[in-house]
């Protein structure tokens, strides 16, 4: 690299820098450090700098045969706050699970000369480009290991932190088993299709979060890949995918249903441009059991809303009925909250679904959010929080809100079962 690209691969570090602490991506002199410390540009070869420094932006380095991501190198904004979570320390044992090359060298800066750090990956394209660039990069030290992580890795455990870089649908048990009594795991776990970054630790015989934050990874491949389940509207154009699982006994059928009239109802809740209602979505999902995840060809985009209106993917199953979250703007900047819905019970479904986003704007929208729980698979119901059960493949996990805002929606215990 000539010293051009050098001086300029510096620069452009330290924008990403001080961008990262704008957003709050970076909160601490180590992680701000750590940044500095480890070259990304190293790590994305054939990336323009700029992408490779962009701290927003993923970078692609594989793609399966029909054009989607199945590696990448996760942007900045993302990897600093699941190292903020993680708080790795010096002399520190830890775990990434999904290689990419550039975590595992922050990890291994961040656990120092006394720390040790495995990555571990299904793909051997994975693990062979992340050894080159961890051995070109100066991070020999680092263990690339070639395995399906639903296994973890016995043979350097227990570890003091675990990082998974990939979309988990489920924590398999061999994560907790390998996590140090004190230890903590950050994940990325996929509950009725909404991911969030979980910072979890050890309560007794389950884990609790202690943060989480809105993510998106490529899914797990292997063991512990989840196909979920799909809903057609319209064919293939229009699907509603329920991740967890259809929450009945009987899979509705809503073929057709968007050839009946459009209900729709508005809410008075207004939002603005760069505002995140990421707390939406999940009270949504845990407010309705047929929560799901609309997707719909650009061709249908008419079908689902008018012009200048937005529609969203959070969506509503009950009986014969759909609808979804929209918005319309207002003035300039400022958009107000929706529900359109279809089938023979529209109006009501709407109606419900807009309370709903009425009861998070009075209740939640400026609060912490839940609290996650990741419970042995053979928890009696007595045991867990109130709230909303996931049943998944091998635990099950509960997503609680504040005691003040779950009474007010009297959902109380609602139950999800997995559906493989």
């Amino acid at each position: 690299m000539t010293m051009v690209d050098g001086s300029q691969a510096a620069e452009l570090r330290e924008e990403m820098i001080g961008a990262l602490r704008e957003m709050g991506a970076i909160r601490s002199d180590r992680v701000a450090e750590v940044f500095r410390a480890v070259p990304r540009h190293l790590f994305t070869p054939g990336a323009a700098l700029a992408d490779a420094y962009d701290p927003r932006d993923a970078v692609h380095v594989k793609r399966d045969d029909r054009g989607r991501p199945i590696s990448t190198v996760s942007s900045p904004q993302l990897q600093g706050s699941m190292l903020e979570q993680a708080d790795v320390r010096p002399g520190m044992t830890a775990l990434e699970i999904g290689s990419g090359g550039v975590n595992a060298a922050m990890m291994s800066w961040l656990a120092g000369p006394e720390g040790h750090v495995t990555t571990v990956d299904i793909d051997s394209d994975v693990t062979e480009r992340a050894r080159r660039l961890l051995d070109a990069a100066g991070y020999e030290q680092v263990n690339v290991v070639l395995a399906d992580a639903e296994n973890g890795f016995a043979t350097d455990a227990p570890y003091d932190r675990i990082i998974v870089t990939v979309g988990a649908w489920d924590i398999p048990p061999a994560w907790i088993d390998q996590l140090a009594q004190d230890g903590r795991l950050v994940v990325p776990l996929r509950m009725r299709g909404l991911t969030r970054s979980l910072e979890l630790e050890r309560e007794g015989d389950h884990l609790v979060s202690r943060s989480a934050i809105i993510c998106g990874f490529v899914a797990m491949q292997g063991a512990g890949a989840n196909r979920g389940q799909l809903v057609q509207l319209r064919g293939t154009k229009v699907e509603l995918r329920f991740d967890d699982g259809w929450p009945g006994e009987e899979v509705p059928d809503l073929e057709g249903v968007l050839d009946t009239e459009r209900a729709e109802a508005w809410t008075g809740v207004t939002i603005g441009g760069m505002e995140s209602f990421e707390t939406l979505q999940l009270w949504l999902a845990t407010a309705f059991p047929g929560f799901g995840k609309l997707r719909a060809d650009a061709d249908q985009r008419s079908v689902l809303v008018d012009d200048d209106n937005m529609w969203f993917d959070s969506a509503v199953v009950a009986d014969d009925s759909v609808a979804y979250l929209t918005t319309r703007r207002v003035e300039s900047g400022v958009s107000e909250f929706g529900v359109h819905a279809f089938g023979p019970h529209a109006a009501d479904l709407a109606e419900v679904m807009a309370e709903q986003v009425c009861i998070w704007d009075r209740q939640h929208r400026h609060g912490a959010g839940p609290t996650f729980g990741v419970w042995p698979l053979d928890t009696p119901d007595e045991r867990l929080p109130e709230g909303i059960v996931i049943n998944k493949r091998h635990h099950r996990v509960t997503i609680s809100w504040p005691a003040a805002t779950t009474a007010a929606t009297g959902q109380g215990n609602q139950e999800q079962q997995e559906g493989e």
